[in-house]
């Protein structure tokens, strides 16, 4: 099954026009700035690290428009240090990124 990124789409859309391989790039530049950021939650164990990487996160997500992952990451903020349920749903919005949208 194939998710409509909708929002993060049109954003990188919007900033690379007809160009398919700078749309690429940027599509590639999110997801590892937010997997790089899922790590970090990952590993925090005390409630200033983890939410320094939930903020990140967030903020990553407001600048792309990717709005199932700024919902992902506000609860997160909100969750107690590596909560598993915050880290699976944030998990999973990213793997949804990761897949190609069918049409």
């Amino acid at each position: 099954m194939a998710y409509d990124n909708g929002a993060l789409d049109a954003t990188l859309a919007a900033a690379a026009g007809d160009d398919a391989a700078l749309m690429r790039e940027l599509r590639g530049a999110f997801l590892d700035s937010a997997a790089r950021q899922l790590d970090l939650l990952k590993r925090a164990r005390c409630d200033g690290n983890w939410t320094v990487a939930a903020m990140r996160l967030k903020g990553l997500a407001a600048s792309f428009h990717a709005e199932e992952l700024l919902a992902a990451a506000d609860r997160a903020v909100n969750a107690a240090p590596g909560e598993p349920m915050a880290i699976r749903e944030i998990e999973a919005v990213l793997a949804r990124f990761r897949t190609p949208l069918r049409r």
